[in-house]
């Protein structure tokens, strides 16, 4: 059972602006109040001191610990962790029904997030890095803010928001104070901040919500299902402005699991469950593509946008076949074929001028940075003894931070 929430909820909570042209808090409606990449560790697995994990064959082996700091604080599995986007902070959400703000320079705890009965699934700060929300599989979202102008380090719970009966993931718009959750009962939220106000449900989903995107425009949201279901948004209507569905066959996807959508705001890249892969026209929701090099299948768990010079539109897409594959969207062919051992987890892209390197996580307990211009590995990040659930980028692209299965987020240097 979760603690009691972290401080008064003694924040301001007046109606503030959304920082956007494109979200107006008058559009506020007035309501009333598993997939490949979780992996939990069972006690039979669990590791005494010195003993090496089994590795994705079976055995047990030790891998070289090549972190620079852990943070060991969760009890069990760690299921996500994000960074702050200006300070050397992260945040990290677990099985134990916690969540953690810490700065990852020292491993130092800053906040410990509760309130949750059930695993904190998702984490994530606003884009300026004043607030925090957790996402539970309780249903519960609970939102964090920073206390005064210098002191990255003292934080006060804001407020719990209602709505989702499973979180499945969160984001929050990349220029405002607005935050979005798919939930597994086929809904969709938008809430802003730091009112916590509704500003709309979206209900046009016939089974859970897997995946979900502001577009990086911040104009439309681009959402998913299960069934294989994907619709754009207008965030100010509840009303579909396109959907595309598995009545199609060119779309039959044996449901989506992920998806991404370029910088342009033009194009989204689906994966499906059983390995295919969509090119989506966003403007008129055409499927303008189709890539196939997958193992039939084998579900695509991540897509990540990464920058090249010139006018290559480039995507990596991750699989459960160990594969990370690096595709040109202007010729429809693959670059490169980027090798785990096992299921590829996440895939996260290091910012400009780095932008052409990304970093995959795999079920294989290992970590890699990639050029994915060549192909070639840059750098490979060991030490977790379970496999990596999650990772996220910090300081200018300088540091990797890892979720795993064993219960320890690691940080490494990038490369």
């Amino acid at each position: 059972m979760a603690s009691k929430p972290l401080g008064p909820n003694d924040a301001d909570t007046d109606e503030e602006n959304v920082q956007d042209e494109y979200i107006d808090p008058e559009d506020v409606l007035e309501i009333d109040e598993e997939d490949g990449a979780d992996y939990p560790m069972d006690d039979e697995d669990e590791l005494e001191d010195g003993e090496g994990a089994a590795g994705p064959s079976g055995e047990n082996d030790i891998l070289e610990d090549t972190s620079i700091r852990s943070f060991t604080n969760h009890a069990s599995s760690v299921f996500a962790v994000a960074v702050h986007p200006s300070a050397q902070i992260a945040a990290s959400g677990g099985e134990d029904d916690l969540g953690y703000i810490w700065d990852y320079s020292t491993g130092e705890v800053l906040v410990k997030l509760t309130g949750h009965t059930d695993s904190v699934s998702n984490v994530g700060f606003s884009y300026d890095g004043e607030m925090i929300a957790t996402g539970g599989m309780d249903g519960k979202v609970r939102v964090w803010k920073r206390v005064g102008q210098q002191d990255f380090k003292r934080w006060t719970f804001l407020t719990e928001l209602q709505g989702p009966d499973e979180v499945m993931w969160l984001r929050w718009h990349p220029k405002g104070n607005v935050l979005l959750a798919g939930s597994n009962d086929t809904t969709v939220w938008l809430w802003n901040l730091p009112s916590g106000n509704t500003m709309q449900v979206f209900a046009s989903h016939a089974s859970s919500v897997a995946c979900g995107e502001f577009t990086p425009d911040g104009k439309r949201i681009l959402t998913a299902d299960t069934d294989g279901t994907l619709i754009l948004w207008d965030p100010r209507s509840p009303t579909p402005l396109w959907k595309l569905t598995s009545d199609d066959g060119r779309f039959d996807l044996d449901g989506i699991t992920s998806l991404a959508v370029n910088p342009a705001s033009t194009v989204a890249v689906v994966g499906g469950a059983s390995g295919g892969i969509r090119i989506v026209n966003l403007a008129k929701g055409d499927i303008v593509g189709s890539l196939a090099v997958h193992d039939e299948g084998e579900s695509v768990e991540a897509i990540a946008f990464v920058g090249f010079a010139g006018t290559a539109e480039v995507v990596v897409t991750g699989s459960t076949d160990g594969k990370a594959c690096v595709w040109d969207l202007n010729t429809l062919k693959i670059r490169n074929e980027l090798k785990h051992g096992d299921s590829v987890t996440c895939l996260v892209p290091l910012p400009a001028p780095k932008s052409h390197m990304v970093i995959s996580g795999s079920a294989d307990r290992v970590l890699r940075t990639w050029d994915t211009r060549t192909g070639a590995l840059v750098k490979e990040h060991q030490g977790h003894r379970g496999p990596v659930l999650g990772a996220a980028v910090g300081h200018e692209g300088g540091f990797v931070l890892s979720a795993g299965d064993d219960g320890a987020c690691l940080v490494f240097a990038a490369e």
